[in-house]
């Protein structure tokens, strides 16, 4: 099926294309250097014995980064210009702090490591609500200057071509490890990150966002959240998604543990974390080119398909591992999935909505998601407490229930058109 493609939108076509590529790949190497499935779970276990602590680490992420979505969809679907409002949030908010975390790990966290604890809390609290409250704009500014057609691949390109980045910065993550006192080394991989989300804000800066020809009037949010049922009741198919998805994503919760579980039976070396790291990200890197290129050519329902079940899997072959070669398929499979959920998870709900409507799609779905996925971690924490197995038969019967629903029951929404959200009723 051709794609109708605004003609200012394909002039900018590649220069949008390349500032983005910047602005994503080098936000990606950044948290490939502090990455919450295999860096923050080791710092979190250097300053408490607690597993639920370290199960905190994405639910603080996650509950900050989609619970004020739905509010500042409101604020977004009223701009003419997405980046301004982009730029300011994810400047001040989401990368700012990470310098801070860096400085307080290395002044706080043998001294006073509950101190230390804290002030991470605190830093990815406050990025991941950055990164939430600029979302529904950013994403909404990327359906505007990347058409339908070259969103998968561009999503594939730069993470992939991130992650790439993060295989030859996981080798240095070993050394740094290794080589540096503790905690000189986790404040220096704090501080690199930094660094790259800053090239990252440079690249986000440099886009040619044309104004919408259709922006919303403003209402009150009490008005607009009484819309919100609406869509619900009358969009059964994202009604579906959401379900089937919802649970499909309890399926992670357990990948903050991966690392910890062979820490712990396998006693891994700096240089056995710098590995997995690498086979994690390159997993990513690869299946996010394959992904991003079938996602643009036959819809994302089937990513996110493979997500659930490859998260399902990577628990299974976890749970057989007897030394950390054995680890090696479980991460890859782990990359995989976190590959195909980031590639397609907000770029299906994109097409389940009017260009004027997805930052309302966008933000009611991630913050109805916030319960799950902030809850989800803390339960891995507590059944990671009571033996890794046990949660690792909890991550497969999601994985499996969730995928199943998904391929059963919730039809690819680009085949059918998306109705204005004002005649979708009850």
């Amino acid at each position: 099926m051709a794609v109708k493609v605004d003609p200012l939108v394909e002039k900018n076509l590649r220069w949008n294309f390349s500032v983005n590529l910047i602005d994503i790949t080098f936000i990606t190497l950044a948290f490939s250097l502090i990455s919450r499935e295999t860096i923050m779970p080791l710092l979190i276990s250097e300053l408490t014995e607690s597993k639920i602590a370290i199960g905190l680490v994405p639910a603080i992420f996650s509950i900050s980064f989609y619970l004020p979505q739905l509010f500042a969809a409101n604020h977004a679907e009223r701009l003419k210009r997405k980046l301004p409002f982009v730029m300011l949030i994810g400047g001040l908010l989401e990368r700012v702090p990470y310098f801070f975390a860096g400085f307080a790990v290395l002044f706080f966290a043998q001294d006073a490591p509950t101190v230390a604890l804290l002030a991470v809390y605190l830093v990815i609290g406050l990025g991941a609500f950055g990164a939430g409250v600029a979302t529904p704009a950013w994403f909404t500014m990327i359906g505007k200057v990347l058409p339908v057609n070259r969103r998968g691949i561009f999503f594939g390109v730069s993470d992939g071509l991130g992650t790439l980045m993060g295989i030859v910065g996981a080798f240095f993550v070993g050394i740094i490890l290794d080589d540096f006192g503790y905690p000189q080394n986790f404040a220096t991989l704090f501080l690199a990150a930094a660094v790259f989300m800053g090239i990252s804000w440079v690249g986000l800066s440099l886009n040619r966002e044309p104004e919408s020809p259709v922006v919303k009037e403003h209402i009150p949010l009490r008005r607009y959240f009484r819309r919100l049922p609406g869509i619900l009741r009358g969009n059964h198919n994202f009604r579906r998604f959401l379900l089937s998805y919802s649970i499909s994503r309890l399926s992670l919760m357990g990948s903050s543990f991966f690392i910890v579980y062979g820490n712990e039976n396998f006693n891994l070396t700096g240089a056995d974390v710098g590995a997995l790291t690498a086979v994690l990200l390159g997993s990513q890197a690869v299946m996010q080119l394959a992904l991003g290129w079938l996602g643009d050519r036959q819809g994302h329902k089937f990513n996110l398909m493979l997500f659930a079940f490859a998260a399902a899997l990577s628990a299974l072959l976890a749970s057989f591992a007897s030394n950390m070669l054995g680890l090696i398929p479980a991460f890859a499979l782990l990359g995989t999935a976190l590959a195909a959920d980031r590639i397609s998870h907000l770029n299906i709900v994109l097409e389940f909505a009017l260009p004027e409507d997805q930052p309302t799609f966008i933000g009611l779905t991630n913050t109805l998601l916030a319960p799950v996925v902030f809850l989800a971690p803390i339960i891995g924490g507590w059944a990671a407490g009571s033996g890794f197995n046990r949660l690792f038969e909890l991550m497969m019967a999601c994985g499996l229930i969730g995928g199943a629903l998904l391929l059963l029951w919730v039809k690819e929404p680009r085949h059918i058109p998306p109705e204005p959200v004002g005649e979708i009723n009850a």
